[in-house]
């Protein structure tokens, strides 16, 4: 299944992606349908209003998160042309709800930067409680992935030792524009896929192997519900 946060003239809802249609869910957003327990049997059997996927206009997939922990230094190619050493534990930091946006939206560089950056990163997003979990429980607790832009100030991210000062611009994150759950993914919870970054239409960079899988990541940080958690570097 695809899901998503349509925005409407008279505000979001939760839908799911038939196609070329949307079939709008009983939420006001894609956080607050996860919430419920049995989100995954509605979802299947929901048949609300159908809007036409032409011409929509997505949120954030989770508009207000609890939380989105971002994991870095994930690509160990990438590690190793900078020269460090593989990390033994995630790097961890976090971004604000207001530094998410629409896939679709424009992003436009601060102007604070000179060094303005731009990274496809893969999305999980949590769709259920989860503390001290154990890799079978972090496994179910993914509702699905997707895709997101981690623009990136370089030069404020180096200021300091801590990169969140570079990571949170304002609107400087577009997620989605929908979700997929894992069941529709090569490989399940540990998809098998390439994220393939183009930059006004010109090939960019294609994501490399991470270092870790998803699950191993995703069973180290605890107590999260529908958080957008996606790695950068």
């Amino acid at each position: 299944m695809r899901l998503a946060t349509l925005r409407t003239p008279s505000g979001t809802r939760a839908v799911r992606v038939d196609d070329d249609a949307l079939v709008e869910l009983n939420a006001p957003d894609l956080g607050a349908w996860l919430a419920r327990p049995d989100w995954r049997e509605r979802t299947a059997t929901a048949s609300g209003r159908r809007r036409p996927v032409e011409g929509a206009r997505f949120a954030p997939l989770v508009p207000q998160p609890s939380k989105v922990i971002c994991v870095g230094l994930n690509c160990r190619r990438h590690i190793e042309e900078m020269g460090r050493p593989l990390p033994t534990f995630p790097t961890l930091f976090t971004k604000f709800a207001d530094s998410l946006t629409g896939a679709g939206d424009p992003l436009a560089r601060p102007v604070e930067t000179d060094q303005f950056d731009w990274e496809g990163e893969l999305v999980v997003v949590v769709g259920a409680e989860v503390r001290r979990a154990d890799g079978e429980a972090a496994a179910a607790a993914i509702a699905g992935f997707s895709v997101a832009n981690d623009a990136t100030c370089r030069d404020w991210q180096n200021r300091t030792n801590e990169w969140m000062q570079g990571k949170n611009g304002e609107s400087s994150t577009p997620v989605g524009p929908w979700l997929v759950t894992p069941d529709e993914l090569p490989g399940g919870v540990r998809p098998a896929c390439r994220i393939t970054t183009e930059v006004n239409g010109v090939w960019s960079r294609t994501t490399r192997p991470p270092t870790s899988s998803s699950i191993r990541s995703r069973s180290w940080p605890t107590r999260r519900r529908s958080c957008g958690s996606g790695p950068a570097t």
